[in-house]
């Protein structure tokens, strides 16, 4: 079965993946964007949690998750947002329809290894503040782009409870900004162009134990850690004069050099810790707690006096249901639901106001008939931001949308 989507949804895929815009935060204009990636649908519909041992689908948090694969994963998703952002004199709605992941895993026995593609950050925002009497210069900014990652991972079952993994990742991407000053009515203005290309490498380590408690219910563990790594950034930077129009095109009318400069960012360590009980086949509930450093991911171009940065700390809860795993059940009672709770701490500081996130998400695991795979249906909605502080409040509503296709690979055909 996954063998006749697989070779078509790769070449589809990766191409639309990697040249989308994936937020439209004014908060993605820091660092090198909006943090995108959470996980599989399954784990986002359940508040991130990721430490339960699954034989079918692939673990993006915890390598070693690798290592209790039974069969062969093709996975993608999708989502679609509806963002309502405002603060204390306006407000507007954004959307956004995005690719997510697409990957594949395979099971070798005790070990297991996987491939893919998923995004890491995104830029995209539009801002501007227009004086009509041209008593001051009017301002406008707009970004686009982002940071991705192509992945190799591997996991080892060394015991019947206990797994271990790595993966490493190739992050690459790129990250347009324009800072445009302006007299209203007057159609030429001045421009600051930066492009920068991101390139790096990073390696996450994980480990997952569980433990029998009592009957059918078992202790699941997990903990992955991930050490700080070089992202390098070449940064090119354009000043122009330039014809404007209402749509944020630009035509350059004249423009010095373009200036080049390398810089060494830094992705910051993190730790994630994750606990959770219950019997794997019908029911588990749990909880996970990520910290992360303070990286160094600003820029030239993006340097604030009323901007800091704090440790980023995420905690997800979360857990799901599933009435029955008997193959010949009522397909309502084959279902699995999903929910959870997530706060996180993103690390930015803007007016001396923490930008905090906090949601909740449901999610259905909806059985294909006659196979292990699934379609899996998430919601996210939440509340990021504040209004005080001259600051922009984000209230959003995210539908997620995945498949996990399973199938039997090298198996040797038998003859009589």
């Amino acid at each position: 079965m996954i063998k006749k989507f697989l070779i078509s949804s790769c070449l589809l895929l990766s191409l639309v993946m990697f040249s989308q815009e994936g937020t439209s935060s004014p908060y993605s204009f820091y660092g090198i964007g909006e943090a995108r990636f959470n996980g599989n649908v399954e784990s986002r519909s359940m508040g991130g949690i990721a430490m339960i041992p699954d034989s079918t689908r692939i673990n993006f948090q915890n390598p070693a998750g690798y290592g209790n694969l039974k069969w062969t994963n093709f996975t993608v998703a999708g989502s679609t947002s509806s963002t309502k952002q405002k603060s204390g004199t306006s407000s507007g709605t954004a959307k956004r329809t995005t690719l997510d992941y697409l990957a594949l895993a395979v099971p070798l026995g005790k070990f297991g290894a996987g491939f893919g593609l998923i995004p890491y950050s995104s830029v995209g925002y539009k801002i501007e503040n227009i004086y009509e009497d041209g008593s001051q210069n009017s301002k406008r900014f707009n970004g686009w782009g982002g940071m991705n990652r192509v992945f190799l991972g591997a996991g080892y079952r060394i015991l019947p409870n206990l797994s271990i993994g790595a993966t490493g990742y190739y992050n690459f991407g790129k990250i347009h900004t324009n800072s445009v000053e302006f007299i209203p009515y007057v159609p030429i203005g001045s421009r600051e162009l930066n492009v920068t290309d991101l390139t790096g490498l990073n390696l996450n380590f994980g480990l997952m134990y569980q433990y029998k408690l009592k009957d059918k219910i078992m202790l699941f563990s997990s903990l992955t850690y991930t050490p700080k790594s070089i992202l390098v950034s070449n940064n090119d930077r354009t000043i122009s004069t330039v014809t404007i129009n209402s749509d944020f095109d630009y035509s350059d009318v004249d423009s010095y050099d373009t200036v080049t400069t390398k810089t060494d960012l830094q992705l910051p360590q993190k730790w994630a810790l994750g606990l959770g009980f219950g019997d794997a086949k019908k029911w588990v509930f749990g909880a996970e707690i990520a910290l992360q450093d303070i990286g160094k991911l600003y820029n030239t171009y993006n340097t604030s006096d009323n901007v800091t940065y704090s440790k980023y700390q995420r905690y997800g809860f979360g857990g799901y249901f599933t009435p029955s795993t008997k193959p010949f059940a009522s397909y309502f009672k084959r279902i699995t639901y999903r929910g959870g709770f997530v706060y996180e701490k993103t690390g930015l500081i803007v007016n001396s106001t923490p930008i905090n996130d906090v949601g909740m998400t449901l999610g259905l695991g909806l059985p294909i008939t006659g196979s292990l795979s699934n379609f899996n249906v998430g919601l996210e909605f939440g509340k990021k931001g504040t209004t005080t502080n001259n600051l922009v409040q984000e209230n959003y509503f995210i539908l997620n949308l995945g498949f996990s296709l399973n199938d039997k690979w090298f198996v040797k055909n038998k003859y009589r």
